[in-house]
């Protein structure tokens, strides 16, 4: 019993005295990591070094969206909508007719203007036509005054010649006092006659003035028809874009007001995108740098684009309550700075887009590389001339 214990102590003892060999010590194992190791290191330099020369050039935002200027569709005038000629989201071209307001209140006013401009000639007509009888009757009073005139001479001859006959006797007083009364009645009749030509020339002058007057009523006639003539133009609503209608609320028999906002066209062609960029991104952005653009609405779809300008004030500036950051207590916010990009895509794609889709837009800032040392260089030295 004894010897048989003692063998088994000793394939006890054998068996917990052997370690098993470590995986790390096993040349293939220690091959595998390192190869992985080496991988992932050149993955890093790699990476490193396209990151350096290129990738901490790239600024990325996720707060853009897509754009578009739409017109707002409203009328000049206020009346009944007497038709409809669109339908939601219908493409319509530019100068396409979109509603008809009722035009006969405007072509009535149209009328009344012609209708004014017609009396405003016929006063004119008639003016004149007394202009040229009171011309005649200028002639008239002119002759007749060159009879008094000669009637005065005469008159004052014979009182002339009478009065040394009188004198000496040869003739009687009497008949030289009625020469000289008629010479005196010959005389008043000239002035009489002189101021009857003075009225009729200034009367002439008169009725000039009212020719004017008649004239001026016709031009003012005439505005008022080009303006009830305009209004009748604009009882039909056009398209001013080429685009696709949108937010339509106007319908037939709806009675609006001028302003009114009855639809939207949007010009699918001319849309863009609005990056609000990190004031700590745009310190190398410039206008022209190519963009890479991921639409949420087109899954695994890169689009191209460029920067088209930048906003000249972040978009706090432009709120309806600018911030009055000297007021209160301050808390230091980074501010974004609206970013405008045009989209270089084919119709088709443009045609897939449409306003307020969310995007990723990366920048490619690397022409601007080196600008930012520049820029200091040049503090820098005008700090240095000033001293």
């Amino acid at each position: 019993m004894a010897s048989s214990d003692d063998s088994s102590e000793r394939k006890l003892d054998t068996g917990a005295g052997t370690e098993q060999p470590s995986p790390l010590k096993r040349p293939r194992v220690r091959r595998i990591i390192s190869i992985v190791l080496a991988v992932i290191l050149i993955g890093f330099i790699i990476w490193f070094i396209r990151y350096q020369t290129h990738g901490k050039y790239i600024e990325e935002t996720n707060d853009a969206y897509i754009q578009a200027d739409a017109v707002t569709v409203s009328p000049k005038i206020s009346g009944y909508v007497e038709e409809v000629f669109v339908r939601d989201n219908q493409d319509v071209k530019k100068g396409q007719p979109l509603a008809r307001i009722d035009p006969r209140d405007y072509r009535a006013q149209a009328e009344q203007a012609q209708a004014q401009i017609d009396v405003a000639a016929a006063n004119a007509d008639n003016v004149r036509a007394m202009i040229g009888e009171q011309e005649a009757a200028i002639a008239q009073a002119r002759a007749q005054l060159s009879t008094a005139e000669a009637d005065a001479r005469y008159a004052a001859a014979e009182a002339a010649r009478y009065a040394p006959l009188a004198a000496s006797g040869a003739e009687t007083r009497e008949k030289l006092a009625n020469l000289r009364n008629q010479a005196a009645t010959a005389t008043n009749a000239v002035a009489s006659q002189r101021a009857a030509l003075l009225t009729a020339q200034r009367r002439t002058g008169s009725l000039k003035a009212q020719v004017r007057q008649a004239e001026a009523q016709g031009e003012a006639a005439r505005a008022q028809l080009a303006s009830a003539s305009l209004n009748v133009g604009s009882t039909i609503l056009r398209a001013s874009v080429d685009g696709r209608i949108g937010d339509r609320s106007v319908r037939a028999g709806q009675f609006v007001q001028a302003g009114t906002r009855l639809m939207s066209v949007v010009p699918l062609s001319s849309l863009y995108i609005t990056a609000n960029f990190k004031e700590t991104q745009i310190g190398l952005m410039r206008r022209g740098q190519p963009v890479t653009i991921s639409v949420d609405a087109l899954d695994g779809v890169d689009l191209t684009g460029h920067v088209d300008s930048i906003s000249p004030g972040t978009g706090a500036q432009f709120s309806l309550l600018p911030p009055q950051n000297a007021t209160g207590n301050f808390t230091k916010i980074v501010q974004r700075v609206p970013v405008r990009i045009a989209i270089d895509a084919s119709p088709e794609t443009r045609a897939i887009l449409v306003p307020g889709l969310s995007v990723t837009a990366s920048v490619d800032t690397i022409a601007a590389k080196g600008q930012a040392e520049h820029i200091a260089d040049k503090e820098k030295a005008r700090r240095e001339a000033r001293r």
